[in-house]
């Protein structure tokens, strides 16, 4: 089942938005009143994130990475070492730009903290090894964020530079250094992905980007997609325009004005080459290209071409006469009701027979429906074809391969064949070709599968294996050895020594593109989550990313259902019964040990009704009140007694409606229950309507007013300390609208306040309130995570920013506070999956935040012989316990820790920050204090027990021993003391001195911990 749903995933659901075929078109303008975010207010929001994290309460809580990282996610560039291939860059679409030295055996992050970290491409000069980044993914997703124009680092990645007078381009496809001059490159820009606007086409600089030209512009809905120059001649460039326009409901991915351009003098002006006696098309069916030059012969020019035009009729034959005659879709959409009725029913039946329709609707039937005007023919037609299937069912040319040997001035197609399964319909998601830089046949191209030629493009081999993700990007191919490739694809890394004929992976980064996450009530608890292609998946939040450990030799993390993991539910009274699923509403009861799956089905409408629409992330809810009960949302609600067995249609449309386009919209993207109350719920749509109902859904109250309109609704969360209050988040995305819109209730959605006015500009994924203290919010945006400690008034970062690990500039698409640990589970869309302790955040309010310091009551520790132990293959394992403490102002703060007479063990000093503060103790005290400590310590002994033994651990260092004990905090003349107990191992057994291998010490490790013996990691 696993298998054929990522098969479908790929085949037919691939990501970002579908486009059925039509009529070229204008598209739709937004909404009146929603207008794109301007850059400087977007730089302007980076530099107030910046702002709030240096004066956040909480930027030294610690964030702690649990993966996954074996599906990856989606990677958009390759920037490879020609002189050492074991060295290369990878760039994520949202995950950041990572580094390896080591053939991928590992991997560096490097940009990860900057104004965005989405990225479109990556080009290194490896003479100089300046790393030039073009932010914005440009494939056109539905999760492609806006990036910032470029950025620039000269030391390998450890610092980066913005370079100016790009940043409103939001989307980079591509960028082409000079091979001589490492100061002179040029820019393929897309521009905005759902707004008209002029910072588009081909952008050139001279000074190494800090000034920028634009050289090539056509209008504000053609953008650049690609630009190559040819290495023997950088007077020599050729670019590709693309004209599409996207909206939340429609995508126009073709134009007339996508054209190929080629300039003879470095970039400085441009001729169109496509369209005429070229060989190219330019018409309105002309979507993406891509163009590579083989460096043997740079008159050689290969291009793919995503061809939107409908494939030619079949030749007709004997039968013409009959399937003129048959009812078809085309039919349908024009057929009067006479004609309908004097259709013969075996040509209604076939139709009926193939798509499905339930065997109530026989001919009979239908044509009874029409004469008495009930429905309409259309509405035939309209009961199974929605915005999906017209696109699965669509028959568009798709990828075409285009030879050019004369330096493009001439064009033939070279494939013999329809490339068929490459593209579909969806070429705007792809568009690449790659050619063997030492053969000038050896071709490659990509799609939802990756497909080699060896003939110059004419016939192809699929270099698809068991191990390979589908939806390819990148690829570089070795110059000295064209069998080892390096590909790129929404499930990471893939390198090869045969042309794909086996694969490696390489995907040791935690890059997971996360939808939404869920957790269930073991111990410890599991997480679960939906991924962006990468189906649905659960693991331990024991899991730790940063050594990439692996329980018995078995990936601790594993898939429930294939496709594009969604929005995720799991039964609490078992931790085994999981709903989840895969886009447009296909979602499963799965029964987690034994792999049961069984479908969740809605009852259809009626023909002459409206046909559900289902959201890419249909939502679902679980009722915490009884989990029998399952809510489930298409545009109307639906309601399930029995564990999704049956469902019932509750609710009549609670959206705006359909809208025109090929993109399903009008939908339902949130639901949400009273903890407090059975069947109060709430729902929030795409289209900007909040509805609300008190009686389990059989009535509903919409609750919109005072709200800006037209937004995408986020989120709805109903609170957990009063039955009254929602929080709700907007989303302007869509509408490359930026600002951030998080609001409350406390009458049940009548009335309104704004929260959250301190919060950057940056589109809102999700809000949660804290179940255990009403005064903590959490909101995800698109560019990180946020706390309140005043119910919305302000927010402040948490970024780990004084803690080993950061979090990083990423998006933060949902968050759980799991009820019983205490603990906050960050589902991010690009670095899979973090945690956050909540234990003294959840304690924080006017009691503790008003005092000038405050010192957490200290957890027993418990005495461990490893403490300053060597083993065989580690110098000295480190342990140590967290001292969490708050202080009012910043400056140096000096711990003590003292014996209940008086004698100091150790003295710490912290650099302590406004706000929460970890102090680290390794057990170790001063030495200076053995002989006293030896004689305190044998004076309190019981009567007849061993001397206490003070030898010097193996690393030279005295460690503290069991007893009473307490610590002091001083800082600017106040103190506060709490008293510390360090207790006796549970048991004495004899351990080995050393350790065969790092598996044996773990072992040990894990279970000196789990008999108390100290909290180090």
């Amino acid at each position: 089942m696993h298998k054929l749903l990522l098969s479908l995933a790929a085949l037919s659901l691939a990501s970002g938005a579908f486009a059925q075929k039509k009529a070229k078109k204008s598209a739709t303008p937004s909404p009146i009143g929603i207008t794109a975010t301007l850059a400087s207010d977007r730089m302007a929001g980076a530099t107030q994130r910046t702002q709030l994290t240096k004066s956040s309460l909480l930027q030294n809580v610690p964030v702690r990475s649990i993966g996954p990282t074996v599906m990856s996610g989606r990677v958009v560039d390759l920037s490879v070492n020609p002189q050492n291939p074991s060295e290369f860059y990878v760039a994520y679409a949202s995950g950041g730009l990572w580094h390896t030295d080591n053939n991928g055996i590992s991997f560096s992050p490097l940009f990860q903290h900057e104004a965005v970290m989405t990225i479109g491409a990556v080009a290194v000069d490896w003479k100089t090894g300046a790393i030039w980044l073009g932010t914005g993914e440009a494939n056109s997703s539905r999760s492609s964020y806006a990036g910032m124009g470029c950025y620039k680092s000269t030391d390998k990645g450890r610092t980066w530079q913005h370079l100016p007078g790009l940043d409103d381009t939001h989307h980079v496809g591509k960028i082409a250094l000079h091979p001589t001059d490492s100061n002179t490159a040029w820019v393929a820009a897309v521009g905005h992905l759902y707004t008209d606007n002029a910072d588009r086409g081909i952008y050139k600089t001279t000074d190494g980007g800090r000034t920028w030209k634009k050289t090539l512009f056509i209008d504000n809905q053609t953008g650049a997609i690609d630009v190559d120059v040819d290495p023997t001649n950088p007077q020599v460039l050729y670019a590709a325009m693309w004209h599409k326009q996207r909206k939340a409901w429609d995508f126009v991915e073709s134009g007339k004005t996508s054209g190929l351009y080629k300039s003879i003098n470095g970039g400085d002006s441009w001729t169109l080459i496509s369209g005429g006696q070229s060989g190219l098309p330019n018409d309105d069916k002309t979507g993406r290209m891509g163009l590579t030059i083989f460096p043997g012969n740079t008159k050689t020019l290969y291009m793919i071409l995503d061809n939107q035009a409908y494939r030619p009729e079949k030749a007709t034959d004997k039968k013409a006469v009959v399937d003129a005659r048959k009812l078809t879709k085309e039919r349908l959409k024009v057929i009067s009701k006479d004609e309908f009725l004097k259709s013969e029913d075996s040509f209604i039946a076939e139709y009926l027979e193939e798509q499905n329709f339930p065997e109530k609707y026989t001919p009979k039937v239908l044509k009874e429906m029409i004469l008495a005007d009930k429905i309409k023919p259309v509405s035939i037609l309209e009961y199974t074809d929605d915005a999906n299937s017209r696109l699965i069912n669509a028959e568009v040319i798709g990828a075409e391969v285009y030879r050019s040997d004369d330096g493009g001035a001439k064009w033939r197609k070279v494939n013999a064949d329809f490339l068929d399964g490459v593209f579909n319909t969806y070429g705007y998601y792809f568009g690449n070709i790659w050619v063997a830089p030492d053969n000038a046949d050896k071709v490659v191209i990509a799609g939802v599968p990756v497909i080699g030629s060896e003939d110059g493009g004419k016939t192809y081999r699929s270099m698809d294996q068991g191990n390979v993700h589908s939806d390819h990007h990148a690829l570089w191919i070795n110059p000295t050895n064209n069998k080892h490739q390096i590909l790129g694809n929404d499930g990471g890394i893939n390198i090869t020594y045969d042309s794909g004929k086996s694969w490696m992976k390489a995907n040791t980064p935690a890059v997971g593109q996360f939808y939404a996450v869920a957790v269930d009530m073991a111990k410890p608890y599991n997480v679960y989550g939906g991924l962006q292609d990468n189906g649905v998946w659960t693991g331990p939040s024991t899991y730790r990313a940063d050594t990439d450990w692996q329980a018995n030799g078995r990936y601790p993390y594993r898939s429930l259902v294939g496709g594009d993991g969604m929005q995720v539910q799991v039964d609490w009274r078992d931790n085994n019964t999981v709903y989840s699923g895969f886009q447009f509403g296909n979602y499963f009861r799965v029964n987690k040990t034994s792999g049961e799956m069984k479908r969740l089905v809605v009852p259809a409408t009626e023909v002459g009704e409206a046909k559900l629409r289902w959201n890419w992330q249909a939502p679902i809810l679980i009722s915490r009140h009884n989990q029998d009960v399952i809510y489930f949302g298409s545009n109307r609600f639906h309601r399930s007694l029995n564990r999704g067995d049956e469902f019932k249609t509750l609710s009549g449309d609670l959206t705006k409606g359909p809208r025109e386009g090929d993109v399903t919209f009008g939908t339902l993207t949130t639901i949400d229950e009273s903890p407090l109350r059975f069947g109060l719920i709430y729902t929030g749509s795409d289209d900007g309507l909040i509805h609300v109902s008190k009686d389990g859904g059989n009535s509903w109250t919409r609750i919109t007013n005072g709200l800006p309109e037209n937004l995408w609704v986020s989120r709805v969360a109903a609170s957990a300390h009063q039955e009254g209050t929602v929080y709700i988040s907007l989303n302007g995305y869509r509408d490359d609208h930026f600002a951030a819109y998080v609001y409350v209730s406390t009458d049940y959605g009548q009335t309104w306040t704004a929260l959250g006015k301190n919060l950057p500009a940056e589109p809102v994924n999700v809000v949660k309130e804290d179940p255990k203290n009403p005064n903590l919010l959490y909101v995800g945006t698109d560019h990180g995570l946020y706390m309140s400690l005043d119910k919305g008034q302000s927010f402040m970062p948490i970024s780990g920013e004084g803690s080993a690990t950061r979090l990083p500039a990423v998006a933060v698409h949902d968050l759980m506070v799991h009820p019983r640990d205490a603990e906050l589970l960050v589902g991010t869309h690009g670095r899979s999956l973090y945690t956050v302790n909540l234990e003294h955040i959840q304690q924080l309010g006017d009691s503790i935040l008003s005092k000038s310091l405050h010192l957490f009551a200290l957890s027993p520790v418990t005495a461990s012989p490893a403490w300053g132990r060597k083993v065989l293959y580690e110098e000295t394992p480190s342990y140590s316990m967290t001292i969490p403490y708050v202080s009012k102002q910043s400056g140096k703060t000096t711990a003590t820790i003292a014996t209940d007479k008086g004698l100091v063990l150790r003295t710490l000093t912290d650099t302590t920050e406004a706000g929460l503060n970890y102090l680290s103790f390794d057990y170790s005290i001063d030495t200076t204090q053995r002989a006293t400590y030896l004689t305190y310590l044998n004076d309190g002994k019981k009567k007849d027990a061993p001397a206490v033994d003070l030898t010097l651990a193996d690393n030279k260092k005295l460690y503290i021993k069991p007893g009473k004990y307490k610590l002091t905090l001083t800082q600017n003349g106040q103190s506060v003391s709490r008293d510390m107990e360090v207790k006796a191992a549970l048991r004495r057994t004899r351990r080995p001195v050393t350790f065969a291998s790092p598996d044996e010490f773990e072992a040990w490790r894990e279970q000196e911990e789990a008999e108390g013996g100290g909290e180090g990691k």
